[in-house]
């Protein structure tokens, strides 16, 4: 069973935000499509609670549609852009949580949102984005399907289960057994 796929290019992902930007709703659908499931995961890595991350990502493709037309394509790429409106709906909701129940401090907060890498840091992190990248490709496909959409996408695996049709107990030795070959094939490109 494969997955439907949303990935979308960087040029298509212009074409529908300077369409939604026109007030096309068809467009905006499709960008919500493409984009939704990576832009969750984010919401839920941050927020840590799930119905905390769908509000941020609602609150998020709101502020989109009403924003669309003012997208500039030499400030960032799309992605990028969508990706800095749901982080920020994220901090913005835990600003409003009272102060026993944030999950960090608004410094430490700033100081892991923040998008300032050097050049040392941008070389690095592409590099080893780079390498796992590679290192996903040395796996099974359906173990490489079950890790992204766990890790990328922020799907419990209950749910990939489900998706994948297979049982949980499969699913589960595939992502443990997956992440133990990420490792040793990160170690040995470290190395």
């Amino acid at each position: 069973m494969h997955a439907k796929t949303t990935a979308k290019s960087s040029e298509e992902l212009f074409h529908l935000i300077a369409l939604s930007g026109q007030g096309d709703r068809a467009a905006f659908q499709a960008l919500y499509d493409a984009t939704s499931a990576k832009l969750f995961g984010l919401s839920l890595r941050i927020l840590n609670r799930r119905d905390l991350a769908e509000e941020a990502l609602q609150d998020a493709f709101i502020n989109i549609w009403h924003h669309a037309q003012n997208y500039r394509p030499e400030k960032a790429a799309v992605m990028t852009w969508m990706t800095t409106i749901v982080r920020n709906k994220c901090f913005d909701l835990l600003r409003a949580m009272p102060n026993e129940t944030q999950l960090m401090d608004e410094e430490s907060m700033d100081d892991w949102a923040s998008d300032d890498l050097g050049p040392l840091e941008k070389a690095t992190e592409q590099s080893e984005s780079k390498a796992l990248l590679n290192c996903m490709d040395g796996l099974a496909p359906l173990q490489r399907q079950a890790i992204a959409l766990s890790y990328f996408h922020g799907m419990a695996h209950e749910q990939l289960a489900s998706h994948l049709a297979q049982p949980l107990g499969t699913v589960k030795t595939w992502i443990r057994r997956g992440l133990q070959s990420l490792k040793s094939c990160l170690q040995g490109v470290s190395a």
